[in-house]
């Protein structure tokens, strides 16, 4: 069978299978099955829905219910609580900049934005803007779709709106409870605020990466300017465009390192790709044309990129630093007290510190508040230009430790260790007597080599600045010393454990020196032995330096004598801080840089108030201000006056120096202002020769410096007022007492200026007028045996019992008592306040006696209590002895003529000693001839036999022998005869034993 005929067959059955109807009944029941099949599956589509929608708002409503129902108010508050920099004023309210923090951002208003900045941010971020209620429903599923599917790791699809509620009210958590909270608040704000708020507050809120110093930053205000160094509203549109690209990535599209570098050709592609990206988006939103976009992608941007500028923070660095702590230090107590804990509760807790420093911190550096200074612009910029051009600081060091040891250092370009190489640093303060206001000062030579504000943030040594704080001006407050008191520079213990302490460089002492000069001249000894009398005389010692803001010495520290030389530590502010209380009129006024803090909305938060403390009566203040003048003028800073442009202004200052001179001072006050600079290296090292010098004239470079910018503040006509009860007196510059008609007809008679309530009122008792005699160099006042030959009748010697009141006979030397250069003390004698002891007998004769021209000198009797010296003369060998001089000293001048001689020592009781061995002076053998000859001449004039002769030399000769037997055995004998010389010796020697008797 062919194949037609096989088609044939198979048309017939099937034929006969429609003919039959099998076909049409197969058909209707497979159209019923597959409808009803149909039927059901979109039953239970719906269905599902309907339970999928359900379930989804369900679990929708479990993903908000904790979300609570805002306020607009709040919402609205949040919103605007984006942060925003603080910003730093300068007095007068010139503008000096932001402070430090780790995002910058200004806030604009949207009228200030270009519009071609905001039609990018809109075609980039949100289409759909002008149109939606907070939220696009399709992008939200488009997001969850691709949520569930995997093809996404972020929910994305978030308006303009939402991200507001993300950065602001919510977090940046990745999940459905935070994305269902911002859908609700989003839709809830946008019934709130308008669209130009909502779109005003993304403007400022959105993050821009970083600006040309490599900072980070936020709102399009700081993007425009450290971007492309342009305000918001003059950003072209490739400028925009850029702009608009950066919040989706913004660090990864930013064009500058974390250094403020523009990266390179590879660095900056994706987000010129970006920028592309928001032209081609802006085309499509119709915004732009093509034309437009590509004249836009034809703009060199490259080249609009702002270049790196100096930040407040590199300009003024020790500056910004300082007000940042302080301003923190303002909030953390505001904070603190809001919260309802004190300062005290926050300083006894390490946890509470450390939470309020970061809540204070956070808080500054996010509130947009305006931060008002006492500091002016112009008197800072002087002490820093001072501070870079003062050539004679000294030289550069390597640090070392305690040890000796060099400290090391790190080679930035090697990598080796080095040794570390330190300048000598420097600081200064400026500040206002009466408010505190610091007007300006200096913090160091280079913040970036040693990272410390050495004027407010190191403790050193005061030295010699401390003696008016601690010694002097307390010493007058309590009555103990005033200007003409007399204080004992002299080589005594003064007790606890101090030993014998020197004066610094001249390692001597100046004797007894008014308070005044040794004030002026600093000497260490007078202002110890101060200091110990005021120890002595008060329990406990008056408190004066801890309400002066010295807070690094206790009052229980007080007892420290080292401390009247400095030895304690404060910084450069508080020492001047002190000083400005003498400027004050007696009145403690703590010094304070922040004038007041504003909120953005120009609330005043802060506002300080300078308060005042009674440390010094105003007689008190002013007398030491007279002492301190005489520093400049005549004592140890005459540099400082010396380099002054204005040498009349009424300075009163002191120096300073420290142990092993690591630290070198300068402060002094005027009418106005006070201001003190200090010298050092950070690792205390000894500074060169010529350190007060250098310091002084430092000073004196700020003053004159500051004085051109404002000669008023710097340079008052007018002096320190001098109040009341001043008075001017005359003491004895032996005592401080009143003079006495002794010291005044000896000339030791000062005069000075009082507080009336201490004048003193005692005459001087110091010195006696009265017979003294003179042993081995001292005064020894005349005993009734002491022959008044050797007493000095009208000499004055000091009273030996006020020098044992005093303590002086304490000391080895009591010559160290009388100052030098001052010839009316030449008359004034130290006594031996040792007993002279009697031992009954003779003192040892002289020896040696010889003689040159006219003046016969010997060596002195070995005795200790001769007194002076006999001298006896004879006209010959065989002639009596006659006493012919006596002298306290060991030669006299007798003369020319030929003559025998004798000395005799004489002791304090009366007795002298054997006499020397006769010296001939002159030769007499021709003489002894011609006696001859004329006694035999005679003999034959006159016919005597020669056994009359004869008779005669032996007459004579007897006599001779007799009287010389009786001088020596007497010693008294001045050629008496022989009763009288015999009735002498037993007068001598009946004496001699009532003498040992008693």
């Amino acid at each position: 069978m062919n194949f037609q005929d096989r088609l044939k067959n198979f048309w017939l059955k099937i034929k006969e299978i429609i003919d039959k109807g099998i076909i049409q009944r197969i058909a209707r029941i497979s159209y019923d099955i597959v409808w009803n099949v149909i039927l059901f599956f979109l039953f239970i589509g719906i269905i599902g829905i309907f339970l999928i929608g359900g379930l989804g708002a369900g679990y929708f409503a479990s993903l908000v219910q904790d979300e609570p129902l805002r306020s607009a108010d709040s919402m609205i508050d949040d919103i605007y609580n984006y942060e925003e920099t603080s910003e730093i004023y300068f007095a007068d309210d010139v503008y000096m900049g932001e402070v430090r923090s780790d995002l910058y951002r200004e806030e604009i208003e949207l009228d200030d934005v270009s519009s071609q900045a905001i039609d990018a941010i809109i075609a980039t971020e949100d289409e759909y803007f002008e149109t939606h209620n907070g939220i696009v429903p399709k992008a939200i599923l488009r997001a969850t779709f691709q949520e569930f599917t995997g093809s996404a790791t972020q929910t994305g699809g978030s308006t303009l709106t939402q991200q507001i509620i993300k950065n602001q009210i919510l977090t940046s958590e990745v999940s459905f409870d935070r994305k269902a909270q911002e859908i609700i608040l989003a839709m809830r704000l946008e019934h709130f605020m308008e669209k130009d708020e909502i779109l005003e507050a993304y403007l400022n809120i959105v993050p821009f990466g970083r600006n040309a110093n490599g900072r980070n930053i936020a709102g399009i205000k700081a993007a425009a300017e450290g971007i492309f160094g342009v305000e918001a509203d003059e950003l072209n549109l490739a400028q925009s465009a850029f702009i608009a690209g950066l919040p989706q990535s913004p660090i990864a599209y930013t064009p500058f390192t974390t250094n403020g570098a523009l990266k390179d050709e590879e660095g900056l592609q994706p987000g010129l790709n970006r920028m592309q990206t928001v032209l081609n988006r802006m085309v499509s939103a119709d915004y732009i044309t093509e034309e437009e976009r590509d004249e836009a992608l034809e703009y060199d941007l490259l080249d609009s990129f702002t270049t790196r500028s100096p930040s407040t923070y590199e300009e003024y660095p020790y500056l910004t630093e300082e007000i940042r702590g302080r301003a923190e230090d303002i909030m953390m107590e505001q904070l603190a007290t809001e919260d309802g804990y004190t300062m005290e509760e926050i300083e006894d807790s390490e946890e509470l510190t450390e939470q309020y420093q970061t809540y204070a911190s956070r808080e500054l550096s996010q509130g947009g508040y305006e931060i008002h200074t006492t500091i002016d612009k112009d008197i800072y910029d002087a002490f820093q230009e001072v501070a870079a051009d003062y050539d004679n600081y000294g030289p550069d060091k390597t640090a070392t430790n305690n040890n000796g040891d060099a400290i090391m250092t790190q080679d930035p370009e090697t990598g080796e260790d080095i040794p570390l190489v330190t300048p000598v640093q420097a600081s200064s303060v400026l500040r206002d007597n009466e408010s505190g206001a610091i007007i300006a000062f200096v913090g160091g030579r280079d913040y970036d080599i040693q990272n410390r504000n050495f004027a407010t943030n190191a403790n050193r040594q005061l030295g010699s600045t401390a003696k008016p704080l601690l010694v002097y001006g307390p010493g007058m407050e309590e009555g103990a010393v005033q200007p003409g008191s007399i204080i004992a520079d002299v080589n005594l213990d003064y007790g606890y454990g101090l030993g014998y302490p020197t004066n610094f460089v001249s390692d001597r002492y100046y004797g007894l020196v008014s308070a005044r000069d040794a004030l002026v001249n600093s000497y260490n000894v007078s202002a110890m032995s101060a200091y110990v009398d005021i120890l002595e005389d008060n329990d406990p010692v008056p408190d004066y330096l801890v309400p002066m803001g010295f807070d690094s010495i206790p009052e229980q520290n007080y007892r420290y004598e080292s401390n009247a030389l400095g030895s304690f530590e404060a910084t450069v502010s508080e020492n001047i801080d002190g000083y400005s209380t003498f400027g004050n009129n007696g009145q403690y006024t703590e010094g304070y840089m922040i004038e007041k803090i504003e909120s953005p909305d120009g609330e005043e938060i802060y506002e300080h108030e300078s308060e005042s403390e009674d440390i010094f009566s105003p007689q008190t203040s002013y007398l030491m201000i007279d002492m301190l003048r005489d520093v400049l003028t005549s004592g140890t800073g005459t540099t400082a006056r010396n380099n002054l442009s204005n040498p009349g202004v009424d300075w009163a200052g002191k120096t300073g120096t420290s142990n092993e001179v690591a630290d070198s001072w300068f402060i002094a006050t005027n009418p106005n202002v006070t201001m003190g600079t200090w010298m050092g290296y950070e690792y205390r090292q000894q500074l060169e020769t010529g350190y007060s010098g250098r310091t002084q004239a430092f000073w004196a470079a700020l003053v004159n410096a500051a004085t051109e910018v404002d000669p008023d503040l710097m340079a008052p006509s007018n002096s320190f007022d001098q109040p009341n009860n001043i008075v001017t007196d005359s003491y004895s510059m032996v005592s401080g007492m009143q003079p006495s008609e002794l010291t005044e007809s000896l000339g030791l008679v000062g005069s000075d200026i009082f507080n009336a309530e201490f004048v003193p009122t005692d005459e001087d008792e110091s010195l006696m007028e009265g017979q003294y005699v003179m042993i081995d160099g001292e005064a020894v006042i005349a005993g009734s045996d002491t022959p008044e030959e050797f007493t000095e009748e009208d000499g004055v010697i000091f009273d030996p019992d006020w020098l044992s009141d005093m303590g002086y006979d304490e000391l080895e030397d009591m010559s160290q008592l009388i100052p030098s250069g001052n010839s009316a003390w030449n008359d004034v004698e130290i006594p031996d306040m040792d007993e002279i002891e009697d031992d009954g007998s003779a003192p040892s004769s002289p020896s040696s006696v010889s003689k040159s021209g006219n003046v016969l000198t010997w060596n002195a009797s070995s005795s200790n209590d001769v007194v002076g010296y006999r001298i006896y003369r004879a006209d010959d060998p065989d002639s009596n002895f006659e006493q012919y001089d006596s002298t306290t000293d060991t030669d006299l001048n007798v003369g020319s003529g030929p003559a025998v001689y004798e000395i005799v020592a004489v002791d304090y009781f009366g007795r002298e000693s054997s006499p020397t061995s006769p010296f001939v002076d002159g030769d007499f053998s021709d003489d002894d001839d011609n006696d001859d000859d004329d006694d035999q001449e005679d003999s034959d004039d006159n016919g005597d036999s020669d056994d009359q002769d004869e008779e005669d030399e032996n007459d004579n000769g007897d006599e001779n022998g007799n009287g010389n037997g009786n001088d020596n055995d007497d010693g008294n004998d001045n050629g008496n005869d022989n009763d009288n010389d015999n009735d002498n010796s037993n007068n001598d020697d009946d004496n001699s034993g009532d003498d040992e008797e008693d």
